[in-house]
């Protein structure tokens, strides 16, 4: 019953999760927005206490079972494992896991790895490393196309019906780093998860490690009868995170995940998931215990745990296939060209986020923003720097004013939530006009760039020189949404582009 129970709020977290990911609607955050904002690395980067201490608490009392019913990633190496294992058991004597003593230099190694680059301000390595992240570039750049692709397919059905229940959405490849860094990680998962069940969650998640320090330490867990264990293996053999030591009869519950496959392979009801500290608790050999270490050296192992728990604690509190472009024509007469990226001195960061350095240092690069907005602004960036973290930019459309898609659906605090009036505060950018490349220098009359201004932040002047009227930026006014760029007719880069500013709600 236990594991019934598990298996389907797991599938629950990760459909709610990945359904959120894949909508580029909106319409689905309302009820699934709060899955994201639940997820440990994003509580910590928000610095939302009440998640942290829940997450923390709910690890201390049933152990890991965040990974197991939370974490999407987490869910998935689930799926792929159990797919191998049902292969698997068509034949004989079949032993898909075993017992394997704890990898310490490379799962701490990882995890001092990953602390340096979150203190440090790293968000490529820490988005790299982090199993959320993971997950969202995962589904964003690999599954959301192929989401897209069908609802494309309902559209022209629906369209020819006289229908418009379903409207066409453009695909495009936003990031190529990050589309080879998605497809590598996905390998990677379904490798291990296929080979050795949970070895990524042991052995490379941070996140995974951090709350093995609680696990430790948790009131119920699975407990070893060993009056009645006959030493058959079975309970080890199903273990995904190869923890279970049965000649020893010892639970590594740092690694544990509280997937409970061993309470239901145990024929000999040798196995409960109990409370373990009462009567009738685990004696010493049915402890976790430190493989590593000798079975007698107990306090040893007290002491290495109670460092470990400070340190968790110290940590949680303190911190395609893709379909091709078609051309478009002016008037059936001359291609146009696509437009191409221009070089911005500061990158443009979303409305909602005080300044560029606030933004970077709290994003997690989960892809949820770029997944979700409507206007192809937002794309990961392909700077060594800030790689695979949102940018924006024009060439495919612009943030117009009224949209703030991407502050409502932000799970680490990276873009502040913001209504329209309140977007109208962040000057995030600022435009400059390329005279060289404007039409206005070979006196031809324009203005596209001043028409469309939502801030009234450009106009047409006469200027000495020129025998039609050229625009002007008041940078006092600029917001830097982007519509002049968007709009402009010069290609592949535009006459007016805009350069951002590193301050969004102060002058620079």
């Amino acid at each position: 019953m236990l594991k019934r129970i598990r298996t389907v709020l797991a599938v629950i977290f990760w459909a709610g999760i990945t359904l959120l990911l894949l909508d580029f609607t909106g319409a689905l955050h309302g009820w699934l927005g709060w899955m994201a904002k639940i997820q440990f690395l994003p509580a910590v980067m928000a610095l939302n206490v009440a998640v942290i201490i829940g997450l923390v608490l709910l690890t201390l009392v049933f152990g890991r079972v965040y990974c197991s019913v939370i974490c999407p990633l987490g869910v998935f190496q689930d799926g792929v494992a159990h797919l191998n294992v049902s292969r698997k058991k068509r034949k004989k004597n079949h032993k898909p896991y075993s017992y394997s003593p704890e990898m310490k230099w490379l799962r701490y190694g990882v995890w001092v790895l990953f602390v340096i680059a979150l203190v440090a301000g790293v968000q490529s390595l820490v988005a790299l490393l982090a199993p959320y992240s993971a997950w969202g570039r995962i589904v964003q750049n690999l599954f959301q196309p192929v989401y897209i692709w069908v609802n494309n397919l309902l559209a022209a059905i629906a369209e020819r019906a006289g229908s418009y229940a379903f409207y066409e959405k453009e695909v495009w490849l936003r990031s190529l780093p990050t589309f080879f860094v998605a497809i590598v990680t996905l390998i990677v998962v379904v490798v291990l998860a296929w080979k050795n069940g949970r070895t990524y969650c042991n052995t490379v998640c941070p996140v995974g490690t951090t709350l093995s320090f609680f696990s430790r330490f948790a009131l119920f867990r699975p407990v070893i009868d060993t009056e009645k264990c006959k030493n058959c293996k079975m309970c080890e053999h199903n273990c995904k995170a190869s923890c279970i030591d049965i000649s020893r009869h010892q639970i590594d519950y740092s690694r544990c995940v509280d997937c409970f496959n061993c309470l239901d392979s145990c024929k000999f009801g040798a196995l409960h998931y109990q409370f373990a500290y009462g009567k009738g608790r685990p004696g010493r050999n049915e402890a976790a215990a430190d493989s590593s270490a000798a079975p007698q050296n107990e306090k040893a192992l007290n002491d290495g745990g109670r460092r470990a728990f400070l340190a968790g604690t110290a940590l949680a509190v303190g911190t395609a296939a893709l379909k091709a472009q078609e051309k478009k024509v002016d008037g059936g007469f001359a291609t146009l060209l696509d437009k191409e990226i221009p070089e911005r001195d500061v990158p443009l960061t979303p409305p909602g986020s005080a300044s560029v350095k606030e933004f970077y240092r709290h994003c997690t690069a989960c892809q949820l923003c770029v997944a979700e907005c409507p206007n192809n602004v937002l794309r990961p960036s392909t700077s060594l720097e800030h790689l695979m973290q949102p940018e924006m930019s024009y060439e495919r459309g612009y943030c117009r004013p009224e949209c703030t898609r991407c502050s409502e659906v932000c799970p680490a605090g990276a873009i502040r939530r913001i209504d329209r009036v309140e977007k109208t505060r962040y000057h995030i950018g600022t435009a400059r006009i390329n005279r060289t490349l404007c039409v206005t220098e070979n006196g031809t009359s324009c203005g596209n760039c001043a028409r469309h201004c939502p801030a009234g932040a450009i106009q047409m002047v006469e200027a000495e020189g020129y025998d039609v009227p050229i625009p002007t930026v008041n940078e006092q006014l600029c917001i830097g949404c982007g519509a002049c760029e968007n709009l402009c007719p010069v290609r592949p880069i535009s006459a007016i582009t805009v350069n951002g500013r590193h301050n969004h709600l102060n002058e620079d």
